[in-house]
C-alpha cells in the first residue's frame, strides 16, 4: 500500500455500513479520502473520529446524490481543486427497496436504477476522465457489487436489485475492456459479497426488528470485511487486476 500513501479516493455511500468501513480503511493506510454521502453530518462525525484516534490520512465529507448528475460533476471538480483529483474511486452507494415485479411502486424502481446503476456510471466516467486529464495511468475503479449480480437469488421482492447488480456485472466487465482498449493501466474490480450486516434492509423499508431478526438468522459478513477484501485488491502491484472478488459468509443458504 506504499504508492497509495497521501493519494486521494472518493467513496461513495460513506455514511454507514460498506462505505463508512471502506472510509476508515482507506484513511487508516494514509490515503485522502472523500467522503460522498447525503447524510454528510455523519461523513464528518466520522472524520472527526479518525483525527482523534491518529489515522495517518484524512477524510473529507462532502453532501452529494449520486443519482443527481451536477452534484456528481461538483463532487469530481472539488476533489480536482482541493486535492489535486481522483486517483481511486469506490462506487458504494446503493439502495435495495422491496420492488416487487409484478406490484412495484414506481419511484422505488427509478431510485434502483438511478442509484445502483446510473450513478455508478456516472462517477466512473467522471473519474476516469479526470485521471486522463491529469496523466494518472494506475487508478483504481471499484464497484461494490453483489453476488445477486451473478445468478438469481430465490428472493421474492430483490429481482429488480438483483437485475441492477447485473447490470453492474456487465458494466464492469465492459469497463475493462474498454480501459484495455485505450492502452491505459487504470483498473477496475468488482467485489461480489454475499450478505452483509448493513443498514440496507432499514433503509429499504424493513423495521429495525425484522432486519434484526433476519440478520441475526442468517450468517453473514461484516462491513469490515468488504473493506478488507478491497485493501486487498487495492494493494496488488500494478501489473496484477483483481477483476472480480465474490465473497460469501461461511455456511450462506443462497
Amino acid at each position: 500500500m506504499n504508492r497509495w500513501e497521501g493519494r486521494v479516493a472518493i467513496v461513495t455511500g460513506a455514511s454507514a455500513g460498506i462505505g463508512a468501513a471502506i472510509v476508515k480503511t482507506l484513511a487508516l493506510n494514509s490515503m485522502r479520502v472523500v467522503g460522498v454521502a447525503r447524510r454528510e453530518d455523519r461523513v464528518q462525525e466520522l472524520a472527526k473520529e479518525l483525527k482523534e484516534n491518529g489515522a495517518k490520512g484524512e477524510v473529507f465529507a462532502i453532501k452529494g446524490d449520486v443519482s443527481n448528475e451536477e452534484d456528481v460533476k461538483r463532487v469530481i471538480q472539488w476533489t480536482r481543486e482541493k486535492l489535486g483529483g481522483v486517483d481511486v474511486l469506490v462506487n458504494n452507494a446503493g439502495v435495495a427497496p422491496n420492488c416487487g415485479l409484478a406490484a412495484f411502486k414506481t419511484e422505488n424502481l427509478r431510485k434502483i436504477y438511478d442509484t445502483n446503476v446510473i450513478g455508478l456510471a456516472l462517477f466512473a466516467r467522471e473519474a476516469i476522465q479526470d485521471m486522463q486529464a491529469r496523466g494518472v495511468d494506475d487508478g483504481h475503479i471499484f464497484n461494490i457489487n453483489s453476488i445477486s449480480g451473478q445468478y438469481v437469488i430465490q428472493m421474492p421482492g430483490i429481482y429488480a436489485y438483483a437485475g441492477s447488480k447485473h447490470a453492474v456485472t456487465v458494466m464492469t466487465e465492459g469497463l475493462r475492456r474498454e480501459l484495455r482498449d485505450l492502452q491505459t493501466k487504470i483498473r477496475v474490480t468488482s467485489i461480489s459479497p454475499g450478505l452483509v450486516r448493513t443498514e440496507i434492509a432499514v433503509a429499504g423499508g424493513a423495521s429495525e426488528e425484522v432486519a434484526k431478526k433476519f440478520y441475526d438468522e442468517s450468517p453473514c459478513l461484516e462491513a469490515q470485511d468488504v473493506a478488507d477484501a478491497l485493501l486487498y485488491a487495492l494493494g496488488t502491484p500494478p501489473h496484477v487486476q483483481i477483476h472480480e472478488l465474490t465473497m460469501h459468509p461461511t455456511g450462506e443458504k443462497f
